[in-house]
């Protein structure tokens, strides 16, 4: 009886808890934790200091205890400064901290933002630039770099270009244009493809040279425009183009990379160099208004061709890879874990002698070649391309007759409409398209 009596003051005891219980949870689970994380400059770009406001709002029915913290990382990760501060925030509130970061040289920084609170976790990654205008790269040229792209540039123009258009059937029912598959002979006598999209008007029109991204096949572009001109160019193993060379994609960027002769990159700019020449053969094109124009590897190309033929009157290039490369590893993982691969595979190389050979075939040092107009766009949460190799290249255009950059604060390995749309402009403008 006794154990019998427990049973039932446990059991009305338990049916007077739960109802609260269950309340209590309605009302602590009916709410969220938001963060915001903003700062005045557009680009996170700081003359001294880095500031940061961190907006946190709780809409729950119960306060929030914790912390907001911050980490400021270095080169290859290494952390320079952090900052903790506890929070108590009563329930339906919202509240503002303020961070500003001092004392740092010029550079690009990458910073954590964390909230540890009752009941919310999180972080926030972004990245901020400390007047990057400073930014040099500290690895000079190689010796004889203009010889070496005289003589490649000599080497090709001994290739019979061997031109050839075949008109294609129109892909867009009454499409203001024409589209042409284009076939030309490069360095090497390798055959390389292109398209051509012309507007169906009469007219001598100005040119966008559209470069590959890596491994990327080109198509024809069409668009509104009918006062401008598009060839799109699958260079040597890509595309139409994978002849001589057609290589695993990860193999690619390899290919011959422990001579600076045979480098597949070579020839790769000179197919570009080669599609100029296209270009200038074509009573219909206007060869002294070409804009050379391309993301990745093709804003490299874009760099590689302006600063080597004087033929390109603008140059734009988003994010181009193979910036300040003797500053990329420990920085980024591609291309450097595939050229550490290849090189196991290759008795005697070492990762010094591939080095050699990429000075040859460096962004930065394109870049101090560049006569042209250039626009340059670059994210600074970029993998491939860290912002300061970008600024590293975009600070060696030192001939150039006009610069600018783009610089978008929250974005990789990409560009945002605000680019796409000054450059729309710039070209058209620079070419007189009214």
């Amino acid at each position: 009886m006794k154990w019998n009596r427990i049973l039932c003051s446990l059991t009305l005891l338990l049916g007077l808890i739960m109802p609260a219980l269950h309340c209590y949870a309605q009302e602590t689970d009916d709410g969220e934790i938001s963060t915001v994380l903003s700062t005045k400059s557009k680009d996170a770009i700081f003359d001294k200091t880095a500031s940061y406001n961190f907006e946190v709002k709780n809409t729950y029915n119960v306060p929030q205890e914790g912390t907001i913290s911050y980490v400021v990382f270095g080169k290859q990760g290494v952390q320079l400064r952090k900052e903790s501060i506890k929070v108590n925030m009563p329930k339906k509130s919202s509240s503002n901290f303020s961070f500003n970061i001092d004392g740092l040289k010029s550079g690009f920084y990458k910073i954590d933002f964390m909230i540890n609170v009752s009941y919310y976790d999180d972080t926030t990654h972004k990245a901020f630039g400390i007047r990057p205008e400073e930014i040099k790269s500290q690895y000079p040229e190689p010796a004889g770099f203009d010889k070496f792209w005289a003589d490649a540039r000599a080497e090709l123009a001994q290739i019979p270009p061997d031109f050839k258009m075949t008109l294609l059937p129109d892909t867009i029912k009454n499409n203001n244009r024409r589209s042409y598959l284009v076939e030309m002979r490069s360095l090497d006598s390798v055959i390389i493809h292109g398209y051509l999209t012309v507007p169906k008007r009469k007219g001598k029109f100005p040119v966008l040279l559209g470069l590959p991204g890596y491994q990327v096949s080109v198509a024809p572009l069409f668009g509104a425009d009918d006062d401008l001109a598009i060839l799109t160019l699958d260079v040597r193993g890509q595309g139409l183009s994978r002849g001589k060379i057609n290589t695993p994609r990860d193999e690619f960027i390899t290919y011959h990379i422990e001579n600076k002769e045979q480098y597949v990159m070579r020839g790769v700019i000179m197919d570009c160099i080669r599609a100029v020449d296209f270009i200038s053969s074509r009573q219909e094109l206007d060869g002294g208004n070409i804009v050379a124009s391309g993301g990745s590897m093709g804003g490299f190309l874009a760099l590689a061709t302006a600063a080597l033929d004087s033929r390109i009157k603008l140059c734009s290039s988003q994010n181009p890879i193979m910036s300040d490369i003797r500053n990329l590893p420990g920085e980024v993982d591609w291309p450097i874990l595939d050229i550490e691969r290849y090189i196991k595979t290759q008795p005697g190389l070492t990762f010094d002698q591939v080095l050699n050979t990429l000075d040859y075939f460096d962004s930065k040092n394109f870049a101090k070649r560049v006569k042209c107009q250039v626009l340059l766009g670059i994210g600074l949460l970029d993998n491939l391309v860290p912002p300061a190799n970008a600024y590293a290249v975009y600070n060696n255009m030192l001939n150039s007759k006009k610069k600018h950059i783009i610089v978008f604060k929250d974005l990789a390995h990409e560009i945002g409409s605000e680019y796409v749309n000054y450059d729309g402009r710039w070209v058209r403008d620079s070419f007189g398209l009214f």
